[in-house]
């Protein structure tokens, strides 16, 4: 999360824009007025805090033009180097949670695991809180990054569009 402030300030200042030009960019740049808008706040916490709320920080990165995939440290199981989020075209980039849960269930079920096993593979996650993301809804980020890491697939898979 430190390393995504870092290369969001990076980018203010090196074009000279206020934090409110910023979050003016971040928050209309699919043209679509959102019912959730990003708060400086937010984007400030991710100096210190190690969680974000997943489809904001889909918003900065576009913005920054860069895939999750580049804030990913360790050891990589997916290139996706060349994985680009896609346009929005008048909509809102969000994490699809009902597919992913869709996708954990069929890798659990292909293996032969509970959820409890799932959860301690992908580290950090809990089996209440995998089964929960079949009601959609909300996904943390690095978290997303980390179930991504498991299924073997790019992020930019598990997005969807969004009206709003």
């Amino acid at each position: 999360m430190a390393a995504l402030y870092a290369a969001i300030e990076a980018v203010r200042t090196a074009r000279g824009l206020t934090w409110r030009q910023v979050m003016a960019e971040f928050n209309g740049q699919s043209g679509v007025q959102g019912r959730h808008p990003i708060a400086l706040s937010t984007v400030k916490g991710l100096a210190t805090k190690t969680v974000a709320e997943g489809d904001g920080v889909l918003a900065m990165l576009r913005w920054l033009k860069r895939s999750p995939e580049s804030f990913a440290g360790g050891n990589r199981r997916v290139d996706a180097s060349g994985e680009c989020l896609p346009d929005p075209r008048g909509q809102v980039l969000r994490f699809d949670t009902v597919k992913i849960h869709a996708l954990l269930d069929a890798r659990r079920l292909e293996r032969g695991l509970t959820w409890q096993q799932v959860a301690a593979e992908i580290g950090g996650a809990t089996s209440s809180g995998l089964s929960q993301l079949r009601k959609g809804g909300r996904i943390g980020f690095p978290g997303v990054m980390r179930i991504a890491r498991w299924l073997g697939l790019p992020v930019a898979v598990l997005i969807r569009l969004s009206p709003y």
